[in-house]
């Protein structure tokens, strides 16, 4: 009989780990705790701020932790904010799922949070430093009862090439044949690939008497091919967040604006930076799309326009560098929804002057994406272009999400979405119009 009992239970317990590996539900929320030092209606702080969230979230990434230079430990960017013998916003969080119980909360390290990158590659060439990595995420984890780790890590990203003229590249050549051009190649590159892929069979090994939870993030711009061996790192991840979105950006191209995430290729644009390019590669190298997570950027990526800009604003458009930082997010080049919102008319929100507003060009087609503009002149605000996702935008990524077969979607970050309602009432729109259409 108790043996009987023993293989119900094993079986059981096996059917739910099955149930679980073919998934295709997951809806990730990313968490920027950064963003409680924003000022104003931006200030996003946990856990009140974000339950409104949690009904619809299934797992909720809590970041960014940090790697220590010294000791290559994994740290919080802020001791006295996260930890018991300060504020305790970790414990706060993790708390959440007493309310939540269904809810799996993760902590995530890198996500471009810290400013010091090297040590991201350092610490993958030993083996003692991944073990003292190692130990201290599981300590760390299990002290603060967090349900697993996610890895942003912080690779090198692709530099864009620039064109050049013939005189141009003449020079070029001559500067790299001498060692005079600057070159964003890993001279390492190998060796911090192998590296990553122990230190993901290390971490797993680590975690799983705990049942603890191992994921991956793919940030934007990062050359995939090179640093991921994908059929040795993929079976001990339980999934794979791909962030498709900022391929485009006026850090990379300040010159010209274009669609930032778009989902599918238009005219000679390169296939490779749309949601559908990078997807498919995904499962072209035969990674099981319920694996796949497919990353949602919930925010407005905005360039300046100048007197040469076209008047259409249709893109690729001339542009001059970042647009001005938000009122809240103060990051040039970056706006929130909500900041997105405040320059479209809307006729829900009285306005007395309509010169800062911005013209919208919806997507009809469901294949690039939503943007608005604003031409320069005398008697208005500067000019400005603004791609953005919008719950229209993202709900057509969640339906590509579910007819891929992918295992869910992740919003980065929840703290960027209409977290208060001001648009339309509704909080967090663009987190449940992508849930929706899964």
């Amino acid at each position: 009989m108790a043996l009987q009992w023993f293989l119900y239970v094993a079986a059981a317990v096996a059917t739910i780990n099955w149930a679980k590996s073919l998934q295709t539900d997951r809806v990730v929320c990313f968490y920027d705790s950064q963003s409680r030092y924003r000022e104003g209606l931006g200030k996003v702080e946990a856990p009140g701020d974000i339950e409104a969230s949690l009904t619809t979230c299934t797992h909720l990434v809590y970041g960014f932790a940090v790697i220590d230079g010294g000791n290559y430990k994994l740290v919080p960017v802020d001791e006295y904010q996260e930890l018991d013998s300060g504020k305790g916003y970790y414990r706060a969080v993790t708390s959440l799922k007493k309310r939540y119980p269904s809810l799996n909360i993760l902590l995530s390290v890198g996500g471009l949070a810290d400013p010091v990158k090297d040590k991201y590659l350092t610490l993958l060439e030993s083996e003692d430093n991944r073990k003292a990595f190692v130990s201290s995420a599981r300590t760390l984890l299990r002290q603060y009862a967090f349900d697993g780790l996610d890895l942003a890590w912080e690779f090198p990203e692709i530099y864009v090439k620039k064109d050049r003229s013939t005189l141009g590249s003449l020079w070029h050549g001559f500067k790299k044949t001498f060692g005079l051009a600057s070159s964003h190649k890993d001279e390492k590159a190998e060796e911090h690939r192998d590296g990553f892929t122990a230190l993901i069979r290390e971490l797993k090994n680590s975690l799983r008497p705990d049942g603890l939870l191992l994921t991956t993030t793919i940030l934007p711009n990062v050359d995939t091919s090179i640093y991921y061996d994908l059929k040795d790192i993929v079976p001990n991840l339980d999934f794979v967040n791909v962030l498709a979105f900022n391929y485009t950006t006026p850090e990379r191209k300040p010159d010209e604006a274009d669609y930032p995430a778009a989902l599918y290729q238009a005219g000679n644009r390169d296939v490779n930076h749309t949601v559908d390019g990078t997807i498919r590669w995904w499962l072209e190298k035969g990674v099981p799309a319920n694996k796949i997570i497919l990353g949602i950027g919930a925010l407005g990526v905005t360039w300046k326009l100048t007197s040469d800009s076209k008047i259409s604003g249709v893109p690729p458009i001339e542009a001059d560098g970042p647009g001005e930082a938000g009122p809240q997010t103060k990051t040039a080049g970056l706006l929130s929804y909500p900041e997105v919102c405040s320059l479209l008319p809307n006729p829900n929100v009285n306005s007395q002057s309509t010169s800062h507003l911005l013209r919208r060009v919806t997507d009809p087609s469901h294949k690039l994406g939503s943007y608005a503009f604003r031409l320069p002149d005398s008697s208005s605000a500067a000019g400005l272009w603004v791609a953005y996702e919008d719950p229209d935008t993202a709900g057509y990524k969640g339906a590509y999400a579910k007819n891929k077969g992918l295992g869910g979607i992740a919003i980065w970050d929840i703290s960027l979405d209409d977290f208060r309602g001001v648009c339309t009432g509704e909080r967090f729109p663009i987190l449940k119009a992508a849930r929706n259409h899964l």
